[in-house]
């Protein structure tokens, strides 16, 4: 199995994610694969303050994925180093998440940017061990 198969197999997310305990591929298509045109996702985040499941779009080839719509941007970069692979995790708000949260929050939008921002990068070192954790036990 190569990283690549690895995190992007998205029915996989609850074994390296600390905070999506399901993730699946909605409908039929070739998902996960290389320049394919995959369907949509289904997350099914596990923080109190937002239930239910939101909609992941992929963006292109790769691992990377519109969040909500496309108010956030999420995804994974490959970098081979020597046999092996470097991975980095990234995640970060788009313009029209940012005018939403303006919209939503008013006053408190930039403070919960703000708090949206910590929490999803302080969950990217946690990913990472696990992702490595389960790339090793392979």
């Amino acid at each position: 199995m190569t990283i690549y198969d690895l995190v992007s197999d998205i029915t996989r997310t609850s074994e390296r994610s600390p905070v999506s305990p399901a993730c699946w591929w909605d409908g039929k298509g070739e998902a996960g694969r290389v320049g394919s045109a995959s369907p949509a996702i289904t997350s099914c985040p596990g923080a109190p303050e937002r239930p239910g499941p939101r909609s992941l779009r992929p963006t292109g080839p790769g691992v990377c994925l519109d969040v909500g719509g496309g108010f956030a941007r999420w995804g994974f970069t490959f970098v081979p180093d020597g046999a092996a692979t470097k991975l980095t995790e990234s995640w970060g708000f788009m313009p029209s998440g940012i005018a939403m949260f303006q919209e939503k929050y008013g006053d408190r939008a930039a403070a919960e940017i703000d708090e949206r921002t910590r929490q999803a990068h302080h969950g990217i070192p946690r990913t990472l061990v696990a992702i490595k954790r389960i790339a090793e036990s392979s």
